[in-house]
């Protein structure tokens, strides 16, 4: 008799011999009658013949979806996690209106202005009544089209050179940018100029990007607060390295700042760093209302300091859904949940309210850091004391095993931290990042740092590094 072996990976029907029912989950799972409701699991890869009951739908679902990390507990990512049941109420509300319906729905349209009004004059721009902005899915949205303002106004400025071949548009970045900015040049075909690290600096150098420039730059990327250690591009700077570029050459080159999440933290936390608006250099920011703007998945904020950094003709206007509706965001329909949930932060917290939240959030990640460096295994590359988010990685005595071993050990205990290389000039050096967001609590941080320290003493113990994959290990998580 042929032996039959399962393959997880063949359809259904050819999983399971001919004569076998695949037997489902739980029969309770089924109608009033456990035996007749549900006598075999529905197909995973082809639509079901029939349909089933919602409980019986729910509940497959919902048991798959257990083997999912715990939210909670994933320190790879900025992405908000935890937001007060109001909010999730006043989201469940709005989860049928379609964000773009402005003339049908012109409350929740009202509340995206009085957003953009709010980050306009919270990032000082000079008329906070004449700012231009949209929300977004997120920052990667809100990038694109920062940057395509950018090359339009390039473009403009170069009539008689644009398009052509001897005139492609480059972009200067450092090379620790978001992906969304590769992934920018890459479909509108715009140069990636990148600055390298360099040593013991992990972003970019103001003097280093304004040499990259020339007469085909469409501006320069800073971040405020990079994703791979957590620390701020000096903008100012950046922007004084450019103001003596415009008098040296006379380029004029513009600035968008990468704020996704410390454009939501600076303003509260370091009130005195000048990085946004009041640059008259900086024509454009964005940040992720899902990050530290603490709303759930997804929703991003572009700006611009006045009507005339975004070009007119990126501004499209349709009626066949009623009125004269302007947008100018990428995506058309959205639900407009996480527009209402923005609303009802910034309306709950307040600018104290906010300060609380980020300053405990830091309080968090500066402790938490310093009892990481207290172990001799480790040392710091941050400290947690811009955004709150640390990177460290091991000493140079440590050779029994490595930063992806501890990735690997601390998730068997559900702590998803992630161990990456950086990019190019030091890819010698790889770490460790520890996001500190609203939710993840002292308690929780005793807890990660409890379980560090036990796994600790079986990790010595090694003969050397075992985890072999390492970009299965977590890999880099923006």
């Amino acid at each position: 008799m042929p032996l039959h072996r399962w393959d997880p990976l063949a359809p259904d029907d050819r999983r399971h011999d001919g004569d076998r029912r695949r037997i489902a989950v739980n029969p309770f799972y089924g109608a009033a009658d456990p035996v007749a409701g549900m006598a075999e699991a529905p197909p995973k890869h082809r639509l079901p013949d029939g349909p089933v009951t919602p409980f019986t739908a729910y509940q497959l679902v919902h048991d798959e979806l257990m083997l999912d990390g715990n939210a909670r507990l994933n320190l790879a990512t900025f992405v908000t996690t935890w937001m007060e049941p109001q909010a999730a109420v006043l989201m469940s509300e709005c989860r049928d209106k379609n964000m773009i319906d402005k003339d049908e729905y012109p409350r929740t349209a009202e509340l995206e202005r009085r957003c953009v009004a709010m980050l306009a004059d919270l990032w000082n721009a000079p008329d906070p009544a004449t700012a231009v902005g949209c929300s977004t899915t997120g920052s990667s949205e809100a990038c694109m089209l920062a940057g395509m303002a950018l090359k339009r106004r390039w473009a403009r400025r170069n009539p008689d050179r644009y398009p052509s071949a001897e005139a492609r548009p480059n972009l200067v970045m450092g090379v620790n940018v978001q992906v969304c900015w590769e992934k920018f040049c890459n479909f509108w075909e715009v140069e990636a100029r990148q600055v390298p690290m360099e040593g013991d600096r992990f972003h970019l150098d103001p003097a280093a990007a304004a040499a990259l420039c020339d007469e085909n730059t469409i501006g320069v990327v800073g971040v405020l607060g990079s994703t791979f250690d957590g620390s701020y591009e000096p903008i100012a700077e950046l922007c004084a390295a450019l103001d003596e570029l415009r008098e040296r050459t006379g380029l004029d080159v513009p600035v968008h700042v990468d704020g996704a999440s410390g454009a939501m933290v600076a303003p509260f936390l370091d009130e005195d760093l000048v990085w946004d608006f009041r640059l008259p250099r900086v024509a454009s920011i964005n940040t992720s209302g899902h990050k530290y703007g603490l709303v759930y998945p997804g929703v991003g904020w572009a700006l611009w300091r006045s009507p005339a950094e975004l070009p007119e003709e990126l501004v499209f206007r349709v009626n066949y859904l009623g009125g004269d509706m302007p947008t100018f965001a990428l995506n058309f329909s959205r639900p407009g949940a996480q527009v209402v949930a923005q609303y009802y932060t910034f309306l709950r917290l307040g600018r104290e309210g906010f300060r609380a939240v980020q300053q405990s959030t830091r309080d968090v990640a500066t402790w938490l850091a310093e009892q990481v460096a207290a172990f001799d295994d480790f040392r710091l590359l941050t400290r947690g004391d811009e955004l709150p988010v640390f990177a460290f990685t091991t000493t140079d005595d440590v050779t029994a095993y490595d930063v992806f071993d501890v990735a690997r050990r601390m998730s068997e205990r559900g702590w998803l931290v992630p161990a990456y290389t950086f990019p190019e000039n030091r890819q010698d050096l790889s770490v460790l990042r520890v996001v500190c967001r609203n939710g993840f609590t002292s308690d929780l941080a005793e807890l990660f740092l409890e379980d560090l320290g036990r796994l600790l003493p079986e990790l010595r113990k090694q003969p050397h590094p075992i985890t072999r994959d390492k970009a299965a290990a977590t890999g880099f998580h923006h």
